[in-house]
């Protein structure tokens, strides 16, 4: 448990509670529950520049992470098919994957098909069922998706001021405005209390919230004066108790919810609002493709981690159908912004490719 690593290492409250945040974050979990140890252990392996178990921003936004891999690909004679939904992977009598068909009938031709989708979209939308083994198939649906997340981005005319660390006359960013500010989590108690919340189908009435204000590091992301405040939230379940699904009225009771949290840190916050996009768990499925919301493409609980993810005798990139690999969140080793999964199954495929 991480409440007992925790302990171990650490006498105060509100310090435990902050590092138990990145060890339930995307996690429909608690610090109390059995594995939850692990996720903190993902959070902070690796380096950033040199700086070991570092995080940093992307300038220009996480867009700009995606566009800098287009452009290395097109360097190298790639070619980016944007804003084209796939509609199913083309098979050939052997059975091996040949390539792909988009939704308005163009065929791309390969000898091999990466998919960075989900194991769900790859596997149980993109493959016919029949070309599958049943007990894979079951596995692949039983695979556990589901994930707390209602991700807050908002608007503002001036930085947030916290009555901790009020801003200066002159409204310049403070070093706390630089990093991840974490609240509602002066103890382990609240974070569980806020779990169990949601595993009764009520969003939580004190959630978990990780702000991050990056147009403070790049101003370019917003007009002169104003920010972009990102608010990644929990818990908030996929389905709400009685059935209730997530309409305008349910998303905009819970922001609000969260806006008067933020407010009670830093008053004038909701005054400052100019605009603000909520996503709830089904947002994110319906919009990014995340199945049930979930960030990593499937919990990172131990029985879905290494050997076993997606699932055991197919953790290695490949699938049951050949020429076809998984190099997504949803492989070995999980979720996050490291690359770590499509490194590892690039270089599978050039093998396999290599033999071919």
């Amino acid at each position: 448990l991480l409440s007992q690593i925790l302990d171990q290492w650490f006498e105060s409250e509100p310090l435990k509670a902050t590092l138990a945040t990145d060890a339930v974050i995307g996690a429909m979990a608690s610090p109390h529950t059995p594995g939850s140890g692990y996720v903190l252990l993902h959070h902070v392996m690796g380096e950033l520049e040199g700086r070991r178990g570092a995080w940093g921003y992307v300038a220009g936004g996480m867009g700009a992470l995606s566009q800098a891999i287009a452009c290395a690909a097109a360097a190298q004679g790639a070619h980016i098919f944007a804003e084209k939904a796939v509609c199913h992977v083309l098979l050939g009598r052997d059975g091996r994957a040949q390539g792909i068909a988009l939704q308005d009938g163009t065929e791309v031709r390969s000898k091999l098909v990466l998919s960075n989708a989900s194991p769900q979209i790859t596997f149980l939308e993109l493959i016919p069922q029949e070309q599958l083994p049943k007990d894979f198939v079951q596995r692949i649906q039983q695979v556990d998706t589901c994930s707390p997340v209602t991700k807050i981005n908002v608007a503002v005319d001036r930085l947030p001021s916290f009555l901790a660390a009020p801003n200066a006359r002159d409204g310049q960013p403070l070093p706390h405005h630089q990093c991840s500010i974490h609240l509602n989590c002066e103890g382990t108690h609240l974070l569980h209390q806020a779990f169990t919340e949601a595993t009764h189908g009520h969003p939580s009435s004190r959630p978990m919230i990780e702000l991050c204000i990056p147009s403070v590091l790049d101003p370019g992301l917003a007009p002169r004066g104003c920010h972009v405040v990102s608010l990644f939230t929990q818990y908030t379940p996929f389905m709400l108790a009685g059935g209730r699904p997530w309409d305008e009225q349910a998303r905009n009771a819970y922001a609000d919810t969260v806006f008067d949290c933020v407010e009670a840190y830093a008053p004038g916050f909701k005054a400052s609002v100019i605009g603000r996009d909520i996503l709830t768990p089904p947002d994110l499925e319906r919009i990014f493709g995340l199945p049930g919301g979930n960030i990593f493409h499937g919990a990172m609980s131990l029985d879905q981690l290494y050997f076993a993810r997606p699932v055991p005798s197919y953790s290695g990139y490949q699938s049951p159908i050949p020429g076809l690999y998984l190099c997504g969140s949803g492989a070995h080793p999980g979720g996050g912004v490291m690359g770590a999964a499509g490194r590892n199954a690039a270089r599978v495929a050039l093998q396999d490719f290599r033999r071919l």
